[in-house]
Formats: structure tokens, sequence, C-alpha cells
């Protein structure tokens, strides 16, 4: 007999991502805030520190993010670090191979948060589900185990 399932029912092998608009929201004001902490602490005349802060700021934020949010979240963090991190602070720029850079650089960050969370989340999933193939209750010839 057939037993008809949602697919939304049970135990969830993988969690699900955070939605887009919080994963940009959380970019939006992180990037604030570290650019900020980078003006006060470093200046803005250095901004390769600023560029590593915002990678790792959207590795971590696409490890709980979808694919499809780190062009976003690569898009804001350039932003704020254009506009507040490099001379002239508070004005957008384009310079060509270094904005070109930082843009694969972020989004690169973006993606390789994301992927290196899928495979974790992917191998827990296995093992879970491994698991619970691998432990029976009884033997083959149905009597418990052990008796």
């Amino acid at each position: 007999m057939i037993e008809w399932v949602f697919l939304r029912a049970g135990a969830r092998p993988v969690p699900q991502p955070v939605a887009t608009p919080v994963v940009w929201a959380t970019a939006f004001a992180g990037a604030l805030v570290l650019v900020a902490l980078h003006n006060v602490l470093v200046g803005s005349d250095r901004p390769g520190f600023a560029l590593a802060a915002l990678s790792l700021l959207a590795a971590l934020l696409g490890v709980c993010a979808r694919f499809t949010a780190a062009p976003g979240t690569a898009v804001l963090c350039w932003l704020i670090l254009n506009g507040f991190a490099v001379p002239p602070a508070g004005t957008l720029t384009w310079a060509g191979h270094r904005d070109t850079a930082w843009l694969v650089c972020l989004c690169a960050a973006a993606l390789v948060g994301t992927v290196l969370a899928r495979i974790g989340q992917a191998r827990a999933a296995y093992r879970r589900i491994a698991a619970e193939v691998v432990t029976p209750s009884a033997d083959p010839d149905g009597g418990a185990v052990g008796h």
C-alpha cells in the first residue's frame, strides 16, 4: 500500500537557509559596523584590512544563506567598502581593476561560505540517515537480538 507523506513532514535532515532579505540586512549593518571600526582603528588609507574583514563577514553570512544571496551580499559589502573605507569617504567611485577584484573577492567569499555549509550539512544528514539504516533492532529471522 502506498502512503502519501508531505515532504515537509517529519525531521529535516538539512536545515533551511536564512531568508535572503535577512542576510542582506545583516550584511549591510555588519559592513557599516566593520568599516566604521576599521576607520577608527586603522584609518581609511589602508582598505586592505577592511576588505579582509568584509570578506570574512561575507563568508560567515554565506554559511547561513542561499546561493542566490551571494551576489547581493558581495555588492552590499562592496558599496560600504567603496563608499566609506576609501578616500574620499561618502563618494562611490569605480577604479577598474581594483573594484572588480574586490567584488570578485567578496562574491567568492560568500560562495565559499555557502558551499562549505552545504557540504557540512549534507555530510551530517548522510551520517544521520546512514546511522538509522545500520542499527536494526531485530535479527533477520524476526526474533529479538540477544535471545
